[in-house]
């Protein structure tokens, strides 16, 4: 899955053509996303300060997905990239990676809050 413009937390088009613009299963599909997304946070720090890079490249991307098919366009980004400093053993970058995409899951369930 390609990811859309990172620049965008949400691309609502995107979404709107996922969800066929209708207005409740856009807000079920981002409130499914965000919590899915949120459970893997705590799995994603331990795959990192275990320095299991294999599991780590496999959750990141795993999200990544999910979120680049419904349009959450800079998390997608950002999961990518911990994806990549996973594989490269750059784990105090996936560090940095993880508390940056927290902040980032905060501010996508403000603009799935405005749906």
């Amino acid at each position: 899955m390609q990811v859309g413009d990172p620049t965008l937390v949400l691309d609502v088009e995107q979404l709107k053509g996922v969800t066929l613009d209708d207005q409740e299963l856009m807000r079920e599909v981002m409130s499914a996303l965000i919590d899915d997304t949120s459970r893997q946070m705590p799995l994603l720090d331990a795959a990192i300060r275990q320095q299991d890079a294999t599991r780590c490249m496999r959750l990141a991307h795993y999200s990544k997905g999910a979120c680049a098919n419904v349009g959450a366009n800079r998390a997608a980004a950002m999961l990518k990239q911990l994806e990549l400093d996973a594989a490269r053993n750059a784990f105090d970058d996936c560090s940095a990676g993880l508390r940056n995409l927290m902040a980032e899951l905060d501010t996508l369930r403000q603009e799935a809050a405005a749906l």
